[in-house]
């Protein structure tokens, strides 16, 4: 049958073999429970929440544009349904018509159940993007057309539930977390965390902006918070989006656990501050100590290089002042990372002052040591029965004189010792066979 203007006609198609009455009834059967399962499934869209919600919503973004095209298709399911009921009521009546039906009857039943049978006369709503060019009418078997439902059904349905699986799960969970982030702004307000003061407080505003820009376009663009499955043709498949929020929720974990800090610094400032002063006065105490022994290493030893002590460290007093200042004051924001630093750097200063007094110390040391291994080896002579030996005896005081005299010369002590410990070795080292002493005779 010709169509009006330029569209193009549409000729009925041969359905192919006349049915006989048992297959008739078979298509007719199948036809039927199509029929019910197909109106069972639109009225479900028709009254899912997803849809209704789609319907009240201010739209904006992608979902604007999907939605619009999705309500067009299920006007358009619609009409394609009362197409295929008509089709299928005409064959009923057909087949109702006698128990036994003639070639005529069966004739009609195959190209009403077999043959492009059912006209549907498109609405200008159908669009170009549903069904391709604009047409005013298009014929379909009854099987094309339930194939054509299912396409729009699947479509339409993807947008309903994808738009209700992100509405469902981002706002309630936006909420809570806004509800988390108002707490966490009480508790920073009252230990004085407030924007263009310290850091969190501008992170908190920060993400109470963001909490709320996300919110509204939640609502208004769900579709844009929405990832499709990787492979998936089921309508719905996929799940919602939710780095932003994902985002969000870290930061305001950061910032609860920057509250919680300055909270624990209320709770033991003066500790911490105490055992400051203590490090601090133990630094003190040991350049002082540093500062003396240089003095004493200048007057006993010769010929060495003592390194310079510096002075007390006047700049972490400073400090220390000003962060007992902020506790008086119950600045708590400031006292925090104030006394985060300074018990690192007081640590830092104390082992300055213990390395200083270590190096300042150390020709002290060397002559110490000097010392006891000048003695250790005149006592193993002694146990040899050799402490009489004029060598020894000689040695030995000119070793002694020089570690015990001020100015000591440590490098010059150094070989009278080693002299003295050679004529020792010598003294000790066994005869060998040839009755010659291991080591020469000593001048």
């Amino acid at each position: 049958m010709g169509v009006a203007g330029s569209f193009p006609s549409f000729a009925g198609r041969p359905p192919g073999p006349v049915m006989d009455r048992d297959e008739a009834d078979r298509a007719l059967a199948r036809l039927g429970a199509e029929h019910e399962a197909i109106e069972t499934s639109l009225l479900a869209l028709q009254d899912h929440a997803g849809r209704r919600l789609l319907e009240g919503a201010e739209l904006t973004g992608v979902t604007q544009e999907r939605w619009a095209a999705a309500e067009q298709a299920i006007t358009l399911l619609w009409g394609y349904f009362d197409a295929y009921a008509g089709a299928l009521g005409r064959a009923r009546e057909i087949r109702a018509a006698r128990r036994y039906p003639g070639k005529e009857d069966l004739a009609a039943l195959t190209d009403v159940l077999r043959g492009d049978s059912v006209t549907v006369a498109h609405a200008a709503a159908a669009g170009p993007a549903l069904t391709g060019p604009a047409r005013l009418s298009e014929r379909f078997t009854l099987e094309e057309l339930v194939t054509r439902m299912n396409d729009l059904y699947a479509r339409s349905l993807d947008v309903v539930v994808a738009a209700d699986s992100v509405w469902s799960a981002l706002p309630a969970r936006i909420d809570l977390l806004a509800a988390e982030l108002r707490r966490t702004r009480s508790l920073a307000h009252s230990v004085g965390v407030r924007p263009g003061e310290h850091p969190a407080g501008d992170d908190l505003e920060a993400i109470t902006e963001e909490l709320t820009t996300l919110r509204v376009q939640v609502i208004s663009d769900p579709l844009a918070f929405w990832l499709p499955g990787p492979g998936s043709a089921a309508p719905g498949g996929g799940r919602p989006d939710t780095a932003r929020y994902d985002r969000a929720a870290r930061a305001l974990e950061d910032v609860r656990r920057e509250i919680e800090a300055v909270l624990a610094v209320r709770q033991d400032a003066e500790q911490r501050l105490v055992r400051l002063r203590d490090v601090l006065s133990r630094a003190d105490r040991t350049l002082a100590e540093a500062r003396s022994a240089r003095g004493e290493v200048l007057a006993k030893i010769a010929a060495s290089e003592v390194p310079a002590v510096s002075g007390p460290p006047t700049a972490l007093q400073e400090r220390l002042a000003a962060a007992s200042e902020h506790r008086r004051h119950a600045r708590w924001n400031r006292l925090s990372p104030l006394l985060d630093s300074l018990e690192r750097e007081a640590e830092d200063e104390l082992l300055r002052a213990r390395e200083s007094l270590t190096s300042v110390t150390a020709p002290l040391a060397v002559r110490a040591e000097l010392r006891g291994r000048l003695d250790a080896y005149k006592a193993k002579v002694a146990r040899h029965g050799m402490a009489e030996d004029p060598v020894l005896i000689e040695r030995y005081d000119a070793a002694r004189r020089m570690l015990w005299s001020a100015p000591c010369d440590l490098r010059v002590a150094e070989q009278a010792v080693l002299r003295y410990q050679q004529a020792a070795a010598d003294l000790l080292t066994p005869l060998r066979p040839d009755g010659h002493g291991g080591q020469g005779e000593t001048s």
